[in-house]
């Protein structure tokens, strides 16, 4: 049910050649939520130099920013030298916030989506919101939902692959899931509180082997726990390529056809059949990968995305599709189409 401006839906038809359905944006300056709220554990920034900003936790370093991080117009910019007509926005993972107090979250999340709100009020023809949510409460987090789609005029949600290392299959996640569902709404699970990566911290192993690992987890933990059963119109993405899912399919199909009696305990329908029910983004980085993941996953579920405007993204948006010769329906699936099913699902009249 997304009753966006009619701006809006015309930025997002068939006439677009590239929709990026994985960038992250972040308000130039954030409230002192740690002052606010009287503990510790939240994201301020640290603009330090025009242009660039340090993001802290406390007193330590997460990462540094630039200027596109934040400014629509230099993400405006650097979107038509790439030749990239639409991207579909959604905050920075570590600004999920699942850890602190529900009602906090929530003002956080608040804070996130208007400021998406009025990005895509001021350019809506270049951009598409995607809220966050409280998601440690479930209540709280439909509400937001509910916001984000009816008020604010959002295609979905972004959520993380777990909450506070709970799966998303837990019955307690069934009514986000419902309401999701009811909304007509589309989700994007990005991987965050990767498990394990203090035991990994060296050589950015969290992001370059946990963050793939997680992505599987969260696609793993759907399926057996029959979220797809339940909920079956969900429109669900999953970044990174689906993170080590699709290159380990064959294992995870080996053991729930070998024990069934550990794996298929809530699900007992095949793993390999949700390949063409679930979408992915693009970002693999690599011929060979994308190549297998055509062929693995069919061309009408996998959409550009490129994790703009971060290091492990794709610098090039689209370059590695447009490298790869495939046939023009293909390419166009890839580049807009999925992408466009996957915003407005069969809700055609809404849309035009």
């Amino acid at each position: 049910m997304w009753r966006s401006n009619d701006a809006t839906r015309k930025a997002i038809v068939p006439a677009a050649k590239t929709i990026d359905i994985h960038t992250h944006i972040i308000p130039e300056h954030l409230p002192r939520w740690a002052q606010k709220f009287g503990y510790g554990g939240f994201v301020f920034l640290e603009h330090h130099e025009p242009g660039c900003a340090r993001m802290m936790v406390d007193d330590k370093f997460f990462r540094t920013i630039q200027s596109n991080c934040w400014d629509p117009d230099v993400r405006i910019k650097e979107c038509d030298h790439h030749h990239v007509d639409v991207q579909v926005l959604s905050t920075i993972p570590v600004m999920f916030n699942y850890w602190a107090q529900p009602q906090h979250t929530l003002d956080v999340s608040k804070f996130l989506n208007d400021h998406i709100a009025e990005v895509v009020k001021k350019y809506p023809e270049r951009f598409v919101g995607l809220g966050t949510v409280p998601l440690q409460s479930v209540d709280l987090a439909i509400k937001e939902l509910e916001r984000c789609v009816k008020d604010l005029g959002f295609a979905g949600l972004q959520i993380g692959s777990n909450v506070n290392q709970k799966n998303l299959n837990e019955r307690e996640f069934f009514p986000f899931w419902e309401a999701a569902e009811k909304l007509g709404v589309c989700i994007f699970i990005h991987p965050w509180e990767m498990f394990g990566r203090e035991k990994i911290e060296k050589y950015w192993l969290p992001w370059l082997v946990g963050m793939p690992a997680e992505t599987s987890r969260a696609m793993a933990s759907m399926i057996f726990g029959g979220v797809f059963e339940k909920f079956p119109k969900l429109r669900v993405a999953f970044a990174h390529g689906g993170g080590s899912f699709p290159a380990t399919i064959g294992r995870i199909e080996h053991g729930f056809n070998e024990r069934p009696d550990l794996v298929a305990v809530d699900n007992a329908i095949n793993p390999r059949s949700y390949i063409n029910k679930i979408y992915l983004d693009t970002l693999v980085h690599d011929k060979l990968v994308l190549e297998y993941l055509v062929k693995l996953w069919g061309t009408d579920k996998l959409c550009l995305g490129t994790d703009y405007p971060f290091p492990l993204g794709e610098l090039e948006p689209g370059k590695l599709i447009k490298s790869m010769n495939f046939e023009k329906t293909t390419e166009k699936n890839l580049l807009w189409n999925n992408a466009w099913q996957w915003l407005k699902g069969n809700n055609t009249k809404a849309m035009h």
